[in-house]
């Protein structure tokens, strides 16, 4: 187990709590939701009405899981009891508080699975109000890879947490593949063992509204994390990604990589980097990158990384982060060689998400992707300046 560290109040990264009194209603000022059109979130910020301990509806489920994998239902009081962090933000309190229950995903320890655990949540109702609450427990020395898919129209709200073991070796690969009027917030919550290694890989590639917050600490020295993600932000969409890493324990590394595209005029992506490293996290190794590459005009990208450093004894710390159009010299290089713009712009932009999408590892998922990506792509790239603007 960890040691205890001090609480570390921030406007950046509110104090976890399971109680949903500890997260106010927000109004749009406070510093982790100005982004955010609050709106749009169509009540996923507002207490339900009183229904008993029953959640007003579920997306449904589809596990294909290896052998050794269980999946159960258990009480909201026995996924608390299993140590995880609690949520971060008002939404994920709501989703603990009312999905009546959550779903354990469990490998056990020293189980290394011969394929990947594929979760597909699937909603059929835009306009009806979901709470899900995932709990993946992975035992010391287990290797696994998760896939949590969602898909459909929901307005859904969702808190899952990862509890990794000891020397264990985690990948969970987290799609938002929704149609275009689903609207999707929530936390994901690491919490990375002694010496574990750790990679996830976020993508967003559909949805009216998408927010998630992707939040890890370490329960010992040694953890490795790896943060990837990609979103393609079309005319109209909000895509927010929220990332704090929590360096609560010495000998700790972490790295993120998130890259997105925006095309259509409303087009608006968020990604906030925050990464703590306390008094006791010496020796700690972490950086931090974003890249935003705007492909027509009338599309706003928001990145903010930053560094909250309290200690001077790390290997070393920095962040990066940037926003632009077109590489006009590979755009010349590509039409040098007699490849048409439109095509050009098509390579460029593949070859911007295709370095992150190669690292998931599972060849039906990265296809899925690319396909996904490519669809995105025939929208309008390509065309001339301005044009596409929806």
């Amino acid at each position: 187990m960890a040691a205890a560290v001090e609480t570390v109040a921030s406007h950046l990264h509110p104090v976890a709590s399971y109680d949903v009194a500890d997260h106010p209603k927000p109004t749009g000022l406070e510093e982790v939701w100005r982004f955010t059109p609050l709106k749009r979130l169509r009540g996923l910020l507002d207490e339900p009405d009183a229904e008993g301990d029953e959640p007003r509806s579920r997306l449904d489920w589809a596990v294909d899981a290896p052998e050794g994998v269980t999946t159960a239902e258990i009480t909201t009081a026995a996924a608390i009891a299993l140590g995880g962090p609690a949520p971060s933000d008002r939404i994920a309190a709501l989703a603990v508080a009312h999905s009546g229950g959550a779903v354990r995903i469990d490998v056990p320890t020293e189980t290394e699975l011969d394929r990947p655990v594929l979760v597909t949540l699937s909603g059929s109702d835009a306009e009806q109000i979901v709470y899900g609450h995932v709990v993946i427990t992975v035992g010391a020395f287990a290797k696994a890879t998760i896939v949590l898919e969602h898909q459909g129209s929901a307005r859904y709200a969702s808190s899952v947490t990862v509890l990794v073991g000891d020397g264990a070796q985690v990948e969970l690969v987290n799609l938002q593949l929704w149609d275009d009027d689903a609207v999707h917030a929530g936390q994901v919550a690491l919490r990375i063992g002694r010496d574990a290694q750790v990679k996830t890989l976020s993508a967003t590639l559909g949805g009216d509204l998408v927010r998630v917050v992707e939040t890890a600490e370490y329960a010992g020295p040694g953890g490795d994390l790896q943060q990837n993600g990609i979103y393609f932000v079309d005319a109209g969409q909000h895509f927010e990604h929220r990332l704090f890493v929590d360096h609560n324990a010495p000998h700790t590394k972490s790295n993120v990589d998130y890259r997105g595209a925006l095309q259509g005029r409303g087009a608006h992506s968020v990604w906030v980097g925050d990464v703590l490293i306390r008094k006791i996290a010496e020796g700690i190794t972490t950086y931090e990158s974003n890249k935003n590459l705007v492909l027509t005009d009338g599309c706003r990208a928001d990145s903010v990384p930053n560094l909250e450093i309290e200690t001077g004894e790390i290997e070393g710390a920095g962040h990066a982060s940037t926003t632009g159009r077109f590489d006009d010299e590979q755009l010349f290089y590509l039409r040098s060689r007699g490849i048409e713009e439109a095509e050009a712009r098509r390579l460029v932009v593949h070859g911007f998400f295709a370095d992150i999408i190669r690292r998931i590892g599972i060849p039906e998922v990265e296809r899925r992707l690319l396909d996904a990506v490519e669809d995105e792509l025939a929208i309008n790239v390509g065309l001339p300046e301005g044009g596409g603007e929806q």
